[in-house]
């Protein structure tokens, strides 16, 4: 069986966030995968294929940090990057509660986001 490339999943409903996201994490060597929404993304099936999957806490009308309750359901310890635009103490700590590797304030440097996700895949 061959092997197949990790790829990071980019769940934003931001479209240019998230296509600055893919572009900058292509840039870099990383195969990327991008969801507008939490249903695309458990509706994709490629929860096996992942190294790791970014999340942006507000997805319109679905919460990210459920997603990760959601992924964590189905049997899986992928680890998450959390994304935010805000600034909610609260909303942190119910992030870090669900479980993520790093937790990042939109707009953040792309060196940040980068080693996160060379944390999240050691």
């Amino acid at each position: 069986m061959e092997n197949l490339p990790r790829i990071v999943a980019v769940v934003e409903d931001d479209r240019s966030m998230l296509t600055s996201i893919e572009r900058l994490l292509n840039a870099h060597g990383l195969a990327t995968q991008g969801y507008g929404s939490a249903s695309a993304f458990l509706e994709s099936n490629m929860l096996g294929m992942l190294s790791c999957v970014i999340l942006d806490v507000h997805l319109g009308s679905d919460s990210g940090i459920e997603l990760r309750r959601q992924i964590r359901a189905a049997g899986r310890s992928l680890p998450v990057i959390f994304i935010t635009a805000s600034d909610d103490e609260a909303l942190e700590a119910a992030a870090r509660e669900a479980g993520c590797v790093a937790f990042l304030h939109k707009p953040f440097a792309g060196e940040l986001l980068l080693a996160a996700i060379n944390k999240s895949v050691r």
